[in-house]
Order: C-alpha cells, then sequence, then structure tokens
C-alpha cells in the first residue's frame, strides 16, 4: 500500500531546485521578458490580420462581443494553465511534458499529436512566405510566377531560417521590433479614427445571417495557441516569474490588437459583405490617407516574417524537447554552437520548402478557402486541449504537493469551474464538422489520430532494434520527468533509478 509523502517530496524537490538553479547560473537563458511576450504574441495573433471573417461570419455585434467575451472563456484559462504547467515543467517538450506526467508516455506523444504537430507547423509556416509574396506580387509582378518567384521563396526560407539558427535571442530581439512595426499602423488607425466613432454601427446584426459554426471557428483560432510557448520553457530565463507576467502581458497585447482596429474599422463599415481578408489596408485609406492604407499592407507582411520565426522556434524545440524526452532519436536534441537545436531547424525547414508549393495552392489558389482550413487546424487541436485540461486537473489532484513556482490562485473546484465553459466551446467546435457533414475535416482528424497512435509504435520498434539512437531506455514518465528536471546534474545517466524521495510511499 502505497500513500503520498507531500512534505516530503516537496521538501525533496525545493533542496533539488536550489541544486538546479545553482548549477544552471553559467548558461545564461536567452529569453527574458520582452523577447517571450513578442514571441507569444505573433505565436496567437501577430496583429488583428484573420479577424475580418469573424465579422463577415457573425455581425458586428458579434465580432465585437466575441473579442470582449471569448478571451475571458478561453484565452485567459489557457494561459493560466500554460503558465503553471510551463514553469512546473520548464523544458522544452512543453505540454508533451505535462501529459507524459499525468498519462503516461502514449498520450504524450499524442499531446497536440506530438510529431503530427511539427508536420501541422511546417504546413503552417510555409503559408506565411507565400503569403507575403501575395502581398508582394502586387507591387512587384514579376513575383506571380515562374523562376522569379521560386527563387525568392527559398531565398527567405533560407534567410529567416538562418535567423533562427542564430539563437533565440537574435529571433526575440527581432520579434520585438517587428511587433512594433506591426501594430504601429493600428496604434494610428485606432488614435486617428476613435474620435469618428460610430457606437450604431458596432451593435448591428442580423441573426438571420450569421454563421455559427464559421463565427466560433474563425474566433477561436485568432484566440488560441498560449500553450505552443511552452515548447520554449527551458530556455527561459527565471520561468517561474517570466512565464505569468509574458502571458499575462501577451493576453492585453492580443486583445487590444484586436478590438481597437475593430471597432474603428466598423465605425467606417458595419456591411458584413465588405470584411473579407485584407480589409485593413481599406480602413487604413479612409482613416489616414493612402499612406496608412500601405502602411497596413507592409505591416501585413512584417507579421508574416513575425509568425513564420515564432512558429519555427516552438516546431523546432518542439522536437528538441521530444529528442530530449526519448520520444524521437538523439540527434534532434543536439545543439549549435549558438545554443539551437541544428536537425530541429533544418528539418523545419526542408519541411516548409517540401510544403511551399501545397501551401501556395491552399493560400492563393483555393482548393481549401480560409475558414476551411482554420476549421481543419482547430479539430486536431481542440483534441489535444481537453488532453491538456485533463492532464492539469489530473496532476492537482494526484501531486497536490507538486512544486509548482506560478500555481493558479484557485482550488480544484475552481480550476474545474473555470474549465468547463472552455471545454463546452472545445466540444461545440469537435461535433461542429459532423453536424454539418464535413467530410474533409472528418478524414483529417482522423488521419491525424491514425499518425499519431502509428508513430509512437513504431518509434518504439526503432528503439528496441537499435535502428537508431535514443536518449535514455524509453519516453520517462512522471518521476524520470522530475529526476530529469530537479537533479542538480545535467542528465542522469538512463540506468539510474530515480532517487527515492520521487516514490509515492
Amino acid at each position: 500500500m502505497h500513500v503520498e509523502t507531500d512534505a516530503l517530496l516537496e521538501d525533496a524537490l525545493n533542496t533539488a531546485e536550489n541544486g538546479r538553479a545553482a548549477s544552471s547560473k553559467t548558461a545564461l537563458k536567452p529569453l527574458s521578458l520582452l523577447p517571450l511576450i513578442a514571441l507569444i504574441f505573433y505565436d496567437v495573433a501577430g496583429g488583428p490580420f484573420g479577424i475580418e471573417d469573424a465579422v463577415s461570419s457573425g455581425g458586428p455585434l458579434l465580432a465585437v462581443l466575441g473579442f470582449m467575451v471569448l478571451p475571458i472563456v478561453w484565452s485567459v484559462p489557457e494561459a493560466l494553465i500554460t503558465a503553471e504547467m510551463a514553469t512546473t515543467f520548464p523544458e522544452n517538450s512543453g505540454y508533451v511534458a505535462w501529459v507524459t506526467a499525468a498519462f503516461g508516455p502514449f498520450w504524450g506523444f499524442q499531446a497536440r499529436e506530438g510529431f503530427w504537430s511539427w508536420i501541422s507547423g511546417v504546413t503552417d509556416n510555409a503559408v506565411y512566405p507565400v503569403m507575403l509574396l501575395t502581398y508582394l506580387q502586387e507591387g512587384i509582378p514579376v513575383f506571380k510566377d515562374g523562376w522569379p518567384r521560386l527563387v525568392f521563396l527559398v531565398g527567405l526560407n533560407l534567410t529567416l531560417t538562418y535567423l533562427n539558427y542564430r539563437g533565440l535571442h537574435v529571433v526575440g530581439n527581432a520579434a520585438i521590433v517587428m511587433t512594433g512595426l506591426t501594430l504601429a499602423p493600428f496604434v494610428i488607425i485606432t488614435l486617428l479614427g476613435l474620435p469618428h466613432l460610430k457606437p450604431a454601427n458596432l451593435v448591428k446584426s442580423d441573426w438571420s445571417a450569421v454563421q455559427w459554426f464559421p463565427f466560433f471557428n474563425v474566433m477561436f483560432w485568432n484566440l488560441n495557441y498560449w500553450d505552443s510557448v511552452s515548447t520554449l520553457a527551458g530556455e527561459v530565463r527565471n520561468p517561474g516569474k517570466t512565464f505569468p507576467r509574458a502571458l499575462a502581458g501577451a493576453v492585453v497585447l492580443v486583445v487590444a490588437s484586436y478590438l481597437l482596429p475593430l471597432i474603428v474599422g466598423l465605425s467606417y463599415s458595419a456591411d458584413a459583405a465588405d470584411w473579407d481578408l485584407g480589409y485593413f489596408a481599406v480602413v487604413g485609406d479612409r482613416v489616414g490617407g493612402r499612406w496608412l492604407g500601405w502602411a497596413v499592407v507592409g505591416a501585413a507582411m512584417v507579421s508574416q516574417v513575425g509568425q513564420f520565426e515564432a512558429e519555427m522556434s516552438t516546431d523546432s524545440y518542439l522536437l528538441h524537447g521530444m529528442a530530449e524526452r526519448g520520444f524521437l532519436p538523439a540527434a534532434f536534441a543536439r545543439k549549435s554552437r549558438h545554443g539551437t537545436p541544428t536537425l530541429a531547424i533544418a528539418s523545419s525547414a526542408l519541411g516548409v520548402l517540401a510544403m511551399a508549393r501545397w501551401a501556395r495552392l491552399f493560400a492563393c489558389v483555393g482548393v481549401f478557402n480560409f475558414l476551411e482550413i482554420v476549421e481543419l487546424l482547430n479539430v486536431v487541436y481542440c483534441m489535444a486541449m481537453l488532453l491538456e485540461f485533463a492532464a492539469f486537473i489530473w496532476l492537482r489532484i494526484k501531486y497536490p504537493s507538486l512544486r509548482r513556482p506560478y500555481r493558479v490562485p484557485l482550488p480544484l473546484w475552481g480550476c474545474a469551474a473555470m474549465l468547463l465553459p472552455a471545454s463546452a466551446l472545445l466540444l461545440i467546435l469537435l461535433i461542429g464538422p459532423i453536424i454539418q457533414g464535413k467530410t474533409s475535416v472528418i478524414l483529417f482528424t482522423a488521419g491525424a489520430c491514425v499518425l499519431g497512435c502509428t508513430l509512437y509504435p513504431l518509434l518504439q520498434t526503432a528503439r528496441s532494434r537499435g535502428w537508431m539512437a535514443f536518449r535514455g531506455t524509453s519516453p520517462r514518465e512522471f518521476r524520470e520527468i522530475l529526476y530529469s528536471m530537479y537533479s542538480p546534474v545535467p542528465e542522469a545517466p538512463a540506468a539510474t533509478a530515480p532517487p527515492t524521495w520521487l516514490e509515492n510511499e
């Protein structure tokens, strides 16, 4: 019979953490508060580009209410959970570590579909250079096709990949500058446009014309992915303090960057038919003249670069963290002299180049429209978030005395109550494609599940037969996770058993 010795566990974890912190003082982590806020901003939003479909599918009133209510229902709970879990497990496998600690390595691999999350992220990243080129080719038609287009896309990918290779401190500082450039035109639009605010336009609604599922999908897509930054937790200075502050600052920044330009834009046109992708350039032109409209176009291009860099960072460090955890071959865990995961970044770059042709088809030719792509990505993400929510609650129940540098300031029942509306939203988005009979979304979801469930045993076979080198003997579970994070030594030998104070005696 085993019972949990909470006091002993807490004391041992605190003692081990002091030793780990002392041993890490010589290695300064690359991410401080402001760079982390900027990277979260680009992981989640990147500016108000993409919210136009919230107006076209829901109307002005629902769009305004959505960006006032959904951050409370969804963004704040997800950010709070990310703050607690990322500081409890400050390593680069992020959400994979949380779910592994709660439910074991199989489910940890499925979290965000592990490797599938990387594939999805690479596909997303292939879209950004193509979208940037779409803006650029309006002024430079030679980039519309042929070898100039190919050379530009390859050159841009290699340049942005090299920036990522040089280190998170470079990417983080660049993200700060790009955030300023992205938001500057919208600050001007807000300052010039608010005196001309038309409150009557903000409350217009046509309930019979509301497309509920597209509306919820667009709103959710614009306000999610707060957990993505957890894959950078091992690169953050003083994560116990930095993570909660960065997430709080990013929530305010993201909501303001959506809501204020939306209110001004609706004051100039409340006609839902006007609100298609790129409409904010029209708003800028009406508010401040042609120069401001072009400034919005420039901001959109900067935003594509920022989102590319943030996505590549989280994708590559996810591979790095999974290799350190023992899910992927050890080669993905090796770092360059800049402290960056070389093979993981190279794999992401090659994936982006391979997907670029398909990304052009998706984004430009219209095999899938914007709303369909959003729905495809949302469904898989919803399944993963339900798993992450369950892991958060289970760890609170099973390990109440686990050292949590930041703890959501609610008791267990309060955390459960906080997650109920968010979980209801996830279920609505999951059943939407079934109700609408969207075969493509259902098949995509089934493929994601099959891929995640198939890859795990294949990689375990590769490990057991010695086809590839892995770290450790098997993916680490709860005790091994704690040992690897809190031991004063950087890496314990694979054969060493976890210390006895991690036992539930």
